[in-house]
């Protein structure tokens, strides 16, 4: 794989007809060591952020051990990715057979629930094995989080006596997690949820030996600048440790979204200027999706070798389909001279939007390099000023 030191050195050399994107694995390895040596429990990454590969090896190699998978083909590319690695099966509705073939041909021990036909599923397709990790999943709110999670999944609080104790009856290691929903701007998402632990814990009178407090661990966006990630981990860890069950059990989380946003950006290039409206050569089915269909803003930079001294103006963009969809409204702030030829590099990308590309209309091709440089935005460098230059300068 190339290499080059930011963005701009790589528009200059190669001018490139495609969408690129730009991974910095340092960044990666920085936001892991991040939670390893700060988060008093395990973090087990969530693959469906960024499946990539190479990443999963980078988060290994930074010691993340275990791994939050959500089908059988999750499954399929961790074990062969990072054979020796630990998997937990959290999607809390899952097909007999991908539970059979989890479970007998690649040793996945852990499986989330939220209701007693998963419960009896999982037992049936592991053929009553005595060595179970089960996680029951209670429904929390999402009301301080960006993206809500609250209404597909989790049990209801009055449901948990009957589930938790069933699954004790069938399980190694008793488990109780929760989603607070993706992008939790207040630590206060996480205590709101223990104090739903605490209530089911102690109506089911039942041993717990997990406490998985989910993902939702925030990035920074622009308009979405959240409190340091220590504060989580500090009022995650109070709350952990005033349960009755503290004292003999362990304290999980499935960060996704903070371990690789960080880890890569798209270098696009703009075909045509119509206003105030830029076409650009990826969109919403390439890794754009989250700002065309939630709205998401993604911190941008001109690329351009001699700085623009033009005034910033707010910019939405058309992708390359033919779909009217394929659109992301922004706002976008760009100098006001930007126009056909100029390359933006659109940074943060490096949670879902790898993950959500298609090829649509045929503009699926995009080539991945390596660059040197930080992140347009860190919440794991907070002794350096981010960059906040129109332009990346060489």
């Amino acid at each position: 794989m190339h290499s080059h030191h930011n963005a701009l050195g790589l528009a200059s050399a190669l001018r490139p007809v495609q969408p690129v994107t730009l991974i910095r694995p340092h960044a990666a390895r920085r936001a892991a060591r991040f939670f390893v040596e700060k988060f008093l429990g395990r973090a087990l990454y969530a693959v469906k952020a960024n499946p990539s590969p190479d990443l999963l090896r980078v988060l290994w190699d930074s010691g993340i051990t275990h791994f939050d998978v959500a089908s059988i083909a999750e499954v399929r590319l961790v074990a062969e990715t990072l054979p020796a690695a630990v998997q937990c099966f959290m999607h809390p509705v899952k097909a007999e057979e991908a539970i059979r073939e989890a479970y007998f041909d690649h040793g996945v021990r852990t499986f989330s629930l939220d209701t007693m036909d998963e419960l009896d599923k999982i037992v049936r397709a592991t053929g009553n094995a005595d060595d179970l990790n089960l996680c029951v999943r209670i429904r929390v709110s999402s009301d301080h989080s960006k993206l809500s999670l609250a209404s597909k999944f989790g049990a209801e609080p009055d449901e948990m006596k009957e589930l938790l104790f069933a699954a004790r009856q069938a399980a190694d290691a008793l488990g109780v997690c929760f989603h607070v929903g993706s992008q939790a701007m207040t630590p206060a998402a996480y205590a709101e949820a223990m104090e739903r632990v605490r209530a089911a814990i102690v109506q089911a009178a039942v041993t717990v030996d997990i406490v998985d407090v989910g993902g939702g661990f925030p990035s920074t966006y622009p308009g979405m600048e959240p409190p340091p990630l220590e504060t989580y981990f500090e009022v995650i860890h109070r709350a952990f440790e005033s349960l009755p069950i503290s004292y003999s059990a362990e304290l999980w989380c499935e960060p996704g979204r903070a371990l690789c946003a960080e880890y890569a950006s798209v270098l696009v290039r703009v075909e045509k200027r119509r206003g105030d409206e830029l076409y650009i050569n990826d969109g919403a089915y390439g890794a754009l999706f989250d700002a065309a269909h939630i709205g998401w803003r993604f911190p941008v930079n001109l690329v351009r070798e001699e700085a623009s001294d033009a005034r910033d103006l707010p910019f939405s963009f058309y992708g390359p389909t033919c779909d009217d969809l394929d659109r992301m409204a922004g706002p976008f702030m760009l100098p006001a001279d930007v126009g056909p030829g100029d390359y933006i590099e659109i940074g943060m990308l490096g949670a879902y939007g790898c993950a959500m590309r298609t090829a649509f209309n045929g503009f699926g091709a995009v080539s991945t390099m390596v660059v040197a440089d930080e992140p347009m935005a860190s919440l794991y460098e907070t002794d350096r000023e981010v960059a906040s230059s129109n332009v990346v300068q060489l």
